[in-house]
């Protein structure tokens, strides 16, 4: 069984085994198969705009004729050369052609299969980890680690350092899909050109606006006690492919506005103040539903919500299979807690 992990995997990708021509991807990071699939076809053909020498199959297609992925790797290119097929599975399975592949002397062709999350008992899956000439390779969510590595790899040749204080919020901001994560880190070190050390101010002026809205909906849902809504949009943001981490993210932030609010106004500031003069960039659809979330929670139950939220982001982090789960049953519980007022 060859189900490639860690540092192996980084191994095979510079250098790949021409003794396993066939080669799934897998898991919820989206971005990083494809990232990986990409990497795989630039190494494996001259020209992988060249149709003659790429070709690209339909996993799904591919189930109602399996052999067409057997016939298409037998292939001998016109011009000579080497050849590739970059295979998009789908919910079908076609899992008879790989077998077959398993037992056929492969030349000059490298098979890229790119699929979702499967299963360990997935056809597709035990098929390629079975194979002598097949690997498998999982693309889960970063760690702590990959994600420090990635901010680094992606600021250095602008040559920007970041301050540790814009770093920890930056990591909180990003994980869920590595190409989404490196379009953020390249925004950000274009708009910090020049400047040397890239602030939290820079951070949070850049990555965090772009998807604050499409969290407004959410956060402002669990805060308000709405948790029917909380439910729809985490679910649309899932689907969207939005990374749970910046959901809480942008939860903590709110949360700590709010505390901050909901002080002021103990302190005899006026509501109308503290949503003009305390939160400049609250659009005035949102105001409802924070005048909501502030009759809702005092200052001591939002400091327990803060605390909350942390223990959330960390166990998220701990376990990032279950960062969804985590972070859904986390603003259900706010949006529950928010009921009782007071």
């Amino acid at each position: 069984m060859v189900a490639l992990r860690g540092k192996e995997i980084d191994s095979f990708l510079v250098r790949p085994d021409p003794g396993r021509p066939i080669i799934l991807l897998y898991g919820p990071d989206a971005g990083l198969v494809r990232e990986r699939a990409d990497a795989l076809m630039a190494s494996a053909v001259d020209d992988p705009n060249d149709p003659f020498s790429l070709v690209r199959l339909d996993g799904d297609e591919l189930a109602a004729e399996p052999s067409r992925l057997v016939d298409e790797a037998m292939t001998v290119p016109l011009f000579g050369g080497r050849r590739a097929i970059r295979v998009r599975a789908g919910s079908r399975n076609f899992a008879s052609g790989v077998d077959t592949l398993a037992e056929t002397p492969i030349r000059d062709c490298r098979i890229v299969i790119e699929a979702g999350e499967l299963r360990p008992e997935s056809p597709l899956r035990k098929a390629c980890e079975r194979a002598k000439n097949a690997v498998a390779i999982g693309c889960y969510p970063d760690t702590e680690r990959d994600l420090a590595r990635l901010i680094d790899d992606e600021l250095k040749p602008s040559n920007l350092r970041i301050a540790q204080d814009a770093r920890s919020t930056l990591m909180g901001l990003l994980g869920g899909d590595r190409q989404a994560s490196r379009n953020e880190l390249r925004k950000l070190a274009l708009y910090a050109h020049g400047k040397g050390e890239v602030s939290l101010d820079d951070v949070m002026a850049v990555v965090s606006d772009a998807s604050d809205l499409k969290l407004d909906p959410i956060v402002d849902a669990a805060f308000a006690g709405n948790a029917a809504v909380v439910e729809s949009e985490f679910a649309k943001a899932m689907v969207a492919g939005t990374y749970p981490g910046i959901i809480i993210a942008a939860a903590q932030r709110q949360a700590a506005w709010l505390h901050k609010s909901a002080l002021s106004l103990a302190d005899g500031t006026p509501l109308s103040a503290v949503l003009d003069g305390g939160f400049p960039r609250l659009h005035f659809s949102r105001k409802g539903a924070v005048e909501t979330a502030l009759r809702n929670f005092s200052p001591q139950r939002l400091v327990g919500i803060i605390d909350q939220l942390a223990t959330a982001a960390l166990d998220m982090r701990k376990q990032t299979s279950l960062a969804s789960a985590i972070a859904q049953r986390t603003l259900l519980a706010i949006a529950a807690n928010a009921k009782r007022r007071g």
